[in-house]
């Protein structure tokens, strides 16, 4: 059997468990003012970009309002135009940096719709390439990133904020 190992994922089991996350990371993130800790590469004037911590593929970003809302109608006026906004940005960060064959662009409203963070809506914004779906992802249910979020923070804080 072979075994992949990935400290990252043991701190967020240990956090959990422990009862050491905050209620909304969202939320924490937004008061926090370290954003390379908290991985905000880019804060608007309604909304943020987030690196997801746990990331689907190398890029993988979330779109926030900054209201905690579960709901597009609870969004404040401007918040979804804005988030809009850059995602566009972002499709712009994506092409120049990563060069993708694609983007998914997707939100999860509600648990039942396999929201991971039930009360803040967010957008997840990814790109995408032919073949991304390798044997691992397959047969094995795991993902492999060739790149370190670290070096993703300053990739796309650079081109969100250029």
């Amino acid at each position: 059997m072979d075994h992949l190992w990935s400290p990252w994922r043991y701190q967020y089991m240990e956090e959990v468990s422990a009862g050491n996350q905050p209620e909304c990371f969202f939320c924490d993130a937004i008061a926090r003012t370290d954003d390379e800790t908290t991985l905000i590469v880019f804060r608007g004037a309604k909304s943020f970009v987030i690196l997801n911590r746990f990331p689907y593929t190398s890029g993988h970003v979330m779109i926030v309002p900054y209201g905690h809302v579960a709901e597009l109608g609870l969004c404040e006026p401007g918040a979804l135009d804005e988030m809009m906004q850059l995602a566009q940005r972002v499709e712009r960060a994506f092409q120049s940096n990563y060069k993708p064959d694609g983007m998914n662009l997707g939100m999860n409203l509600g648990r039942a719709a396999g929201a991971g963070v039930v009360g803040h809506l967010h957008l997840h914004a990814l790109p995408r390439w032919f073949g991304d779906s390798n044997f691992m992802t397959v047969t094995a249910e795991t993902r492999v990133h060739p790149e370190d979020l670290s070096v993703t923070y300053t990739r796309l804080r650079k081109a969100l904020t250029t």
